[in-house]
This record gives structure tokens, sequence and C-alpha cells, in this order.
């Protein structure tokens, strides 16, 4: 095939119109002498065009004819031309299948198994690949044998005479003879074992649902039991023996490669549980200890191998438990961890590669058929099939799934199971990522009949197809449920409303009944809030129910719904706005504070779905909001009801970014510095708070004085207040201090600044639909006895004379939050000597301050409370972790500056940063007052009320386990780190406050 310099030959041109991407190369295949009888055949070169690559369809076919002896080469290439169904077969696998041309190579008689058409070859069974692999012997030559089925196999797939669902079918049944041959090879090499116990083998997962990958672990359980008069244990070993050399001879690697993993972890207690168990020892672990997702594993169990009798005594056995799961004590926070999607374990460069376990993956549609089956096959016998199809066409005879929905999704599920199939044919390697490499997606879209531009339309194919399962895997549990409401065609099938409550109850509705009447006034009608509402409701109920409260949340959305389900914007914005109808989902239904906010106002709804609405508005904001509205108002009680109405609104914004940051979003991982989000709820309820008075103080100033007040006035917040370390449920500690104006007696400034501190008190604390602001003045000198406010050289006079150490303590905290800005500063001064006294505290006054706190620990604690759960007064709780910086502050404040302020956190990093106190410990008492912060936050936020300890009802407690980050049916293990965080933290106190240190 010589040609001029410069010029392309005319089988360079065929081939490359025939589809060859190295024509020179396949030029030069083609003029071996190996292939001289067929290289000019036109029906060759029609055929290798064919195939997915028919680069490597002919360079294996050359491996081929080159490894054969030269009495078989012109047989095979004879065959190849006259014979289509062995050129269809044989190229069209070379073409597809590196690892299968490596094996043809090694055995290139092999190929003859591709001439028969019977029509028993056509859709073979157990018995004919047993018949196929009955010369086995031995390791290596059970892996001939079964390159040489599935050779077979892999031919009628690639040329379409079998569908997917027949080819996984005929994996599986191919799996099922290698497990009975390998069991067979074992049995031979050690007849005493096999002569002393019955063993059977259950395949689980893909290969006992019938639904088996090219390369996937086998999943099997083995079951054993001691023939007549054998002792049990020792029958127990053999079969172990048996077990575990049968599952060599599979997954040993040899000078034939391997076939594949054999894994029996799916066995009771997995990996640490006996490899095999007597079927009363399988039942007694599964009766007691069996958790959801190993009834959910048993979905597929199915005898394979081995004592044919015992395996389905096994299976009878495990299948009332199987459709039993859903009545089991902790089904609904198994699924509800169940139903996360677990891809956090996928490197980042992957996920989206990922065909199995990425977002609109393969999972995806398994877990929610197989979900589907454990809830309604306990009393739907038709829905109990192993195969993921099946059950799908199943679900929707019985209404359990749409029709529409269940066909999208059968065609999503065939083709991305097609492209698994394909991409793991082709080295015969257990994998699900889609190749990056050009010429690998060329190959996987031409092997699906792609040909136009095969990497293009394969990747808009695979993109569809996986929108196609994220968006109806969850949808697929909600959307009969508003079936079940709404009025159908007729001769289309519902869920019935008993089958809905089923459903619903097992997504963790606790009151199903009113979940389908909420459902059926959300949806019911033609209208277009109807038939919005009807595409967001399977998505919101799916969020609900990864909840801990899912009645509250859908009871929340109707009522915010009724409320401004006239409005234009409130739907639109739920449909078009992809994170508020998420977002709204998730503060709904974590706890009570939130949504009883949001009910008092619904249109802050809006605030959920503007990416800068979750941000916390500065204090500087607030007040210029808060002043011009008192300013606009005609007396102080209506311009307080505005500024109270200001603070509803922020404070729902607050606890709307709170729960989003903890619980996170299907876009935004939950967050993982806790102490920033104590950190942002402090300040931001503190600056608030500090508006609200701020406003209360000018609106009771304006009703009687107009624009200035007889005596200067400042308001200095103590506490937690003046820390900015605030709860939901604070109340504002303060003082309040006056100067009086130029001209102005002791008297009349005296009078008016107490009549405006009544005024704002009274302000604040009008019965309205806003929650009220408790200003507590009792860190005042003398307490509750002494005057409410003072002049500044009062406190002077009273501090220089009077003060106690508890004072001194208490005005770490003290700083100007509202009012004339130059007064507080001066009370600030003032108060600096005090709290930072001049080489710090002597040896009575530290005595004098542990005396109190230990005073405080057993007089303050309230009867019945457990003091390891106690957030604010317990071992290691806030109070233990303030007093220890407290008084390091105290004692080396007048040294170093960084120790001057009101925060505890930012004390406590600048005491560690000058090794005032070893890092460990600052470590583990920051730790500890975090944990103790949020769990505070946690209760109020759930129960709506304030509190200092976890909540005792189960489904509050569960809420707050999700708000600090536990999967549900963990509290249990949130309670224990809580004690052990805090017992770390109470043993630096002891040392540092109370101990040594001292």
């Amino acid at each position: 095939m010589t040609t001029a310099p410069g010029r392309r030959s005319s089988t360079f041109t065929r081939l490359l119109r025939h589809g060859f991407t190295d024509p020179s190369a396949a030029e030069q295949l083609l003029d071996l002498d190996a292939l001289a009888s067929v290289r000019s055949d036109p029906v060759l070169l029609e055929a290798l065009g064919a195939a997915a690559d028919p680069d490597l369809a002919l360079r294996g076919l050359v491996r081929i004819v080159e490894a054969g002896e030269e009495s078989e080469r012109q047989v095979l290439l004879d065959t190849l031309v006259t014979a289509k169904p062995l050129r269809d077969r044989l190229l069209g696998v070379l073409g597809a299948s590196e690892a299968l041309g490596d094996h043809l190579a090694r055995h290139p008689r092999d190929w003859q198994a591709l001439v028969t058409y019977e029509s028993a070859d056509l859709h073979p069974g157990v018995a004919e690949f047993e018949q196929g692999l009955a010369d086995a012997v031995d390791p290596d030559s059970l892996r001939v044998a079964y390159r040489r089925c599935l050779l077979t196999l892999a031919a009628r797939d690639v040329c379409g005479t079998t569908g997917l669902a027949q080819t996984a079918a005929e994996l599986a049944d191919l799996a099922t003879a290698t497990l009975r041959a390998a069991l067979a090879i074992a049995r031979t090499a050690a007849p005493e074992d096999a002569a002393q116990c019955r063993l059977a083998v259950v395949a689980m997962g893909k290969c006992g649902g019938r639904e088996l990958n090219y390369i996937s672990d086998v999943d099997v359980i083995f079951v054993g039991e001691a023939r007549d008069g054998v002792d049990e244990t020792k029958a127990m070993q053999a079969a172990t023996r048996l077990a575990a050399h049968m599952m060599r001879i599979c997954s040993d690697t040899t000078v034939e490669g391997t076939i594949w993993e054999v894994d029996a972890n799916l066995r009771p207690e997995g990996r640490n549980g006996p490899l095999v168990r007597t079927l009363s020892s399988h039942l007694a672990y599964y009766q007691r200890w069996a958790k959801t997702w190993e009834f959910q594993a048993l979905l597929k169990a199915r005898a394979v191998a081995g004592d044919p009798e015992l395996g389905a005594e096994y299976v009878d056995a495990v299948s009332p438990l199987v459709w039993g799961a859903a009545d089991r004590e902790n089904f609904v926070p198994d699924v509800q961890k169940m139903r996360r999607r677990v891809v956090d374990n996928i490197p980042a460069d992957r996920v989206e590669r990922e065909l199995k376990l990425g977002p609109g993956g393969l999972r995806d549609v398994e877990f929610a058929v197989q979900l589907l089956q454990l809830v309604h096959g306990r009393s739907d016998a038709s829905l109990r099939s192993g195969s993921t199809l099946e059950a799908l066409r199943a679900l929707a005879e019985g209404g359990y799934v749409g029709r529409a929905d269940a066909a999208q999704l059968d065609e999503a599920y065939r083709f991305l199971r097609a492209m698994e199939h394909r991409i793991q044919l082709y080295r015969l390697r257990r994998t699900h990522l889609v190749p990056e490499d050009e010429a690998d997606l060329r190959r996987l879209g031409r092997s699906l009949g792609m040909r136009t531009d095969p990497v293009a339309e394969l990747n808009k194919a695979w993109k569809r197809h996986a929108s196609v399962v994220r968006r109806l895997h969850e949808k697929i549990f909600y959307r009969p449920l508003l079936d079940a409401v709404a009025q159908l065609a007729p001769g289309e099938s519902r869920l019935s409303a008993k089958a809905a409550a089923i459903r619903l109850e097992a997504l963790g509705y606790a009151d199903p009944a009113a979940a389908l009447r909420h459902l059926e006034a959300l949806s019911s009608g033609v209208t277009r809030k109807a038939a919005i509402q009807r595409t967001l409701l399977p998505v919101l109920l799916g969020w609900f129910a990864d909840s801990a409260d899912p009645d509250a949340g859908l009871l929340g959305f109707r009522k915010v719904s009724d409320a401004l389900g006239k409005t234009p914007w409130y739907l639109r914005l739920l449909r078009d706005e992809g994170a508020a109808a998420e977002n709204l989902a998730r503060v709904l239904s974590a706890g009570r504070l939130a949504p009883d906010l949001l009910m008092r106002a619904p249109e802050a709804v809006a605030i959920l779905g503007d990416p800068e609405g979750l941000k916390p508005r500065t204090r500087e904001h607030l007040e210029q909001e808060v002043l011009a509205a008192v300013g606009r108002a005609g007396d102080a009680e209506s311009a307080v009801a505005v500024v109270r109405g200001v603070r509803r609104r922020e404070l729902f914004r607050t606890t709307a970014a709170d729960l989003i940051g903890s619980y996170g979003t299907e876009d935004s991982p939950a967050e993982q510095d806790h102490g920033a989000l104590v950190d942002r709820v402090g300040s931001a309820v503190t600056d608030l708070n500090a508006a609200t008075i701020a406003g209360a103080l000018r609106a009771a100033v304006r009703e009687r004085w107009g624009d200035t007040l007889p005596t200067r006035f400042a308001v200095i917040g103590m506490g937690r207040f003046g820390g900015h370390e605030l709860s939901y449920g604070s109340d504002a500690d303060v003082l309040f201090v006056h100067q009086p104006r130029e001209g102005v007696s002791d008297e009349e400034a005296g009078r008016a600044a107490n009549a405006v501190v009544g005024e704002m008190r009274r302000l604040l604390q009008l019965p309205t639909a806003d929650p009220p602001l408790l200003i507590d003045a009792d860190l005042r000198p003398e307490g509750r006895t002494g005057p409410m406010v003072r002049t500044l050289k009062s406190y002077e006079a009273y501090y220089r004379r009077w003060s106690l150490v508890w004072e001194s303590q208490a005005l770490l905290r003290a700083e100007h939050m509202a009012g004339d800005a130059e007064l507080g500063r001066a009370f600030v001064e003032l108060v600096d000597p005090l709290r930072y006294p001049m080489e710090g505290l002597g040896e009575d006054a530290v005595r004098e301050i542990r005396r109190l706190k230990a005073r405080m620990e057993s007089e303050r604690m309230p009867r019945g409370a457990d003091p390891t759960l106690h957030a604010k007064l317990g071992r290691g709780g806030l109070s233990d972790v303030e007093w220890t910086v407290q008084l390091i502050q105290m004692q080396q404040g007048w040294a170093e500056p960084g120790l001057r302020t009101t925060r505890t956190r930012e004390a406590l990093a600048a005491a560690c940063a000058a090794e005032l106190i070893p890092a460990e410990d600052a470590q583990t008492l920051d730790e500890a007052w975090v944990l103790a912060a949020r769990v505070r936050n946690a209760v109020m936020l759930v129960r709506g009320r304030p509190g200092d300890t976890f909540p005792s009802d189960a489904r509050e407690l569960a809420a707050v386990g999700r708000y600090l980050g536990y999967e549900p049916g963990h509290v249990g293990d949130m309670l224990d780190d809580y004690r052990r965080i805090t017992r770390r933290a109470r043993a630096v106190v002891e040392e540092r406050f109370y101990g040594a240190a001292g």
C-alpha cells in the first residue's frame, strides 16, 4: 500500500471515514502478512467501523491472529468474513473491552465460543453457565472458564442482543455458577471439612437482586449447620475454612488474573463477626441488634450456592424481619440518617464524575426504591423484589410512585447502568467514575450508539439523566402523598389514605392524619397558587422529614402560606429562589422560636431569599433605623412598638442564620467553626438589644422633654450584655448613670433620670405580639435596695468606699451601650482601676472570689438538676469557665492590655497568648464554653423559652442534637460528649481557679 510522499492513500481515507482515530497505525496493521487474506475485504472494514473503538478492535484482532496456531489463523479469518454473527460479536467485544482482548490473546481458541448462535445461547441461565465452568478444577482453570463465559455474555451485550436488565441478570447467574464451582473446588480440597457441615451461600446486594455489574464485589452471607452427630463448634470451624477458601478462589490474583472480590462484610457484626453463623445465631442477631440498613440489605437476599435447603430456610426466616422493619422503634431516625446522601468520603474532584454515589447517581434511585419497599412491602407482597427495576415497576403499578416519575427514573437508571457497564467492561476493573480522557469518552459514547459527536452527545445525555434522578429521587416519596389528597383522572392509580399515612409515619411525621389535612389544604384546587404548591411541596416535605419535627415544619408552612398566600411575591420567591424554600423549611422545622417570630410578621420570609439577608446588620444601621422610626412616631408607645417590631425581625434574621449555619443546606455545608456561630449570635443579639434600648430611651425622652433630657444619661451594659455574649433568652443586665446638665439641680436631674428609666422599662415590657426586652439592673451598687440610677460622682464615691470584690468582678463586663457616649466612656474609665487593680488581687480577695464561687455552686443549682448537664452552673459550664478567666483578668489585666476586654473568649485567647495559661488548657476551656453556650441557644430555639439544661422531651432533645450536629438516634452520644468535654474543663478549673495555680 505504498503511496507518493505527501499524499494519503485511499485506505487511509476509508479508515478515517470508518471511525479510526489513528488511520496511519491501522493501515500498518492491515499491511501485516497475518491479515493478507482479508485486508481488502469491505465487510471487515465495515464491521471494524461499527465497533465502539475501531482502532482497539483492529489491534485486538491482530493479537488473536498472531497468537493462534498457523493452521487456525485462516479458519478464524474465513469465519470472520463469512459469518456475520461472529464478526459482530468478536469485533464488538474487541472494540469495547481491552481486558477481553487480552484474554483472547492469551487463549486465542476462545474466539470459537462466539461462533455458536443457538437459541439457548441467546439467554443462558445458571445451568448453562455451570456447564461452561464444569471443567474447572483449580483457581486458574476457573478464571479461564469464567472469562470465556463472560466473553459470550459481553458479546450479546455490545451487539444489543440482550438489554441492560437481562445482561445484569446473566452476570448475576454467572456469578452464581462461579460461586458454586469455587465451593466445589474448596470441598474437593478439604473433604473432611465438607463432611462435617452444611454450608449455604446467600447472595446479597446486586448479585442477590440479579442486577450485577461486570466488575463488582459479590456480597454474600454464609449460613452453616452441623451435620448429624458432629459437634457444632467443630462444624462451624470447618464451614469457616470452606467459606474462606471459596472466597480466596474467587478473589486471589493468579497468572490468569482475578475474578472478583467476594465480600462478606454485610454479615452480622460486619468484619468483627464470625464469617459463618448458624441460622439461629443469625436470627438472634437480627431480632436483637440489627439496624435498619441491615434489613435494607436483606431485601436482596437470595440463596445461590451450597446447601439449597439451608439457604431457603435462611431466606424464609429473615423475610418477616425485613418486611417488619418499618415497625421497629428506631426506623424513623435510621431512615432520616440513611436518606442523607453520603458524599463526604468522595474526593471533591471526583464527585461530579461519580456515577454511583454522586448527586443524581445510581445510589439515589436504588435507595429511594428500597426505602419505599421497606415502608409498603410489609402490606403489599407485590413489592418484594430484589431487582430495582422490577420493584420500581411494581411501585408504579400499585400507585406508590407516580407512573410518569417511575418511567423517567426507569429510563435514567437504565442509561446510567449502561454507562457503568461499558466503563467497567473496558478494562474489567471495579470503577464508577466517568473517564476524563477524550478517547475514553469517545469509545464510551460510541458503545452506547452515539456516532455523530459521541463525546458531546454522551455528556449531554448523562447530565440530563442525572438531573432527572436528582430532581425525582426525593420527590417520589412525596408526590404520591399529594395525589392521595387530590382529584385524579379516571383510571389513574393513587396512594390510599392508609398507605399515605404509613409513608408519612415512616418518614418521621407523628400525626400523619393532620399532615394529610395540611397537604390537602395547601394543594387542592385549580388555582395558580395550588399548582405552585404542588410543585414545591414534594421538595419541602423532604426537607421537613430531614428535621427533628416534620409535623411542626409542615404546620408552620401552612400558617405562613395562609398568611402570605395572596401576596404575589411569596410563592414566586419560594419557587424561583432556590435557597429560599430550603431555608424556610429548615427554619420552620427546627424548633419553636424562629417560627414564632416569623408568624408575628410573615413578610420577614423575604429575608430567606436574599443572599445578603442572613447577614446581621451593624449596630449603626440598626440605631439609624430605630431612631428614625421613633422620630416619625406620634407617641412613645407607638414608637417603641415599631422599635420592638424591628427587634423581632432582626431576632428572626439571627435565628434563621444560626439554624441554617448549624444545619447546613444542600449547597452549603454546616458551619464547622462553632465558636464563630456563638460569637455571631452573641454579637447580633447584643447589637440588637443595644439599638432597642437606644430607641426606647429616645422615645421616653421625646415624650416628656422633647429633644433634650435635663441630665446627660447613659446605659452601661453588664454581664452577657456587656460581654457581647447574649443568648436568645437573656435579659439585658445594665447600670444607669447620669450627669446633671449645667444649671439643672441634682434633684431635678435625679427625678428626670429615674422617670426615664421607669418609662423605658415600661415601654419595653408592654404586652404586644413582639417579645419583650427585660432590663435587669440588679448589679447596681447595693443591689435591689440601692437607687436605680446614680450620678457619675455617686458611683465614684460608692466604689471608692464600699465596693466589694464581687462588684469589681461584675464590672469586668461593663461597656457603654446607649445614651451619652462621652458619659459612658467616663464611667468605663472610672471603673477600670477597680476591675484591673494595680499589682492584681490580694490573697484575701482571691479567697473571697473562690468562696463566692463555691457558694454559688452549692446554693444556686436548681433542685433536682443534673450538675453534669447544667450549661450555666454545672460542672465545666459557662460559670466555671467565666470565673476562671475573670480571675486571670483581675490578677493580670493591669499589666496585660489584651486582657482588658469584656468578652470571655477574647480574654482567654489573650491569656493564652501571654502564656498565663497553657494552650491546651485554654483550648479545653474554650471548647466547653462554646458548647455550653450553644446548648443554651439550642434550648431556646427548640422550646421557645430559655433553659440551661437539656430538654427531657425526646423530640425536643433530638432537635437540640440536630442543632449541635448529631445525626438522628445519637442523642446519647451528644450527652456523653457534653459530659466528657465539660469534665475536662472542670479539671482545668480545679487547677487554675481553685488549686495550685492560684
